[in-house]
């Protein structure tokens, strides 16, 4: 059996959520989808996860605060960034700290896949 790589999605809105899930599936990756940040740090896709699309703005635990937490606990993990509210400040900081993209929502598809094989193609 081909070792499928595993897409984790986290954002706090359902719909978004469960789109992005079905979008990755159908692209033939295993998506596994967590409602925050904090649920997706307690689960065995911490350190299994190939790729992290993000939400930004989130309850509790934001997306950014998420990767001040996974640059010490899995740093070569790489992370997608999806946003209603974009801004070139926040987008520069995530770069700096070596996110693949930030998308604004509705993200484009095609965009989104680019994104993601750019970051399966990193090792993690």
């Amino acid at each position: 059996m081909a070792n499928i790589k595993i897409v984790s999605i986290v954002d706090d809105d359902d719909a978004v959520r469960t789109a992005t899930q079905t979008f990755v599936r159908s692209l033939g990756y295993k998506a596994v989808a967590f409602a925050s940040a904090e649920d997706f740090l307690k689960s065995p896709e911490l350190t299994s996860a190939n790729s992290l699309i993000a939400d930004i703005h989130m309850p509790g635990m934001s997306g950014i605060d998420l990767q001040r937490e996974l640059t010490d606990r899995r740093p070569e993990l790489p992370i997608i960034f999806i946003t209603a509210f974009p801004e070139e400040r926040v987008r520069e900081q995530l770069m700096a700290a070596g996110a693949i993209g930030m998308l604004s929502k509705p993200y484009d598809g095609d965009t989104l896949i680019e994104c993601i094989e750019k970051a399966l193609a990193r090792k993690a």
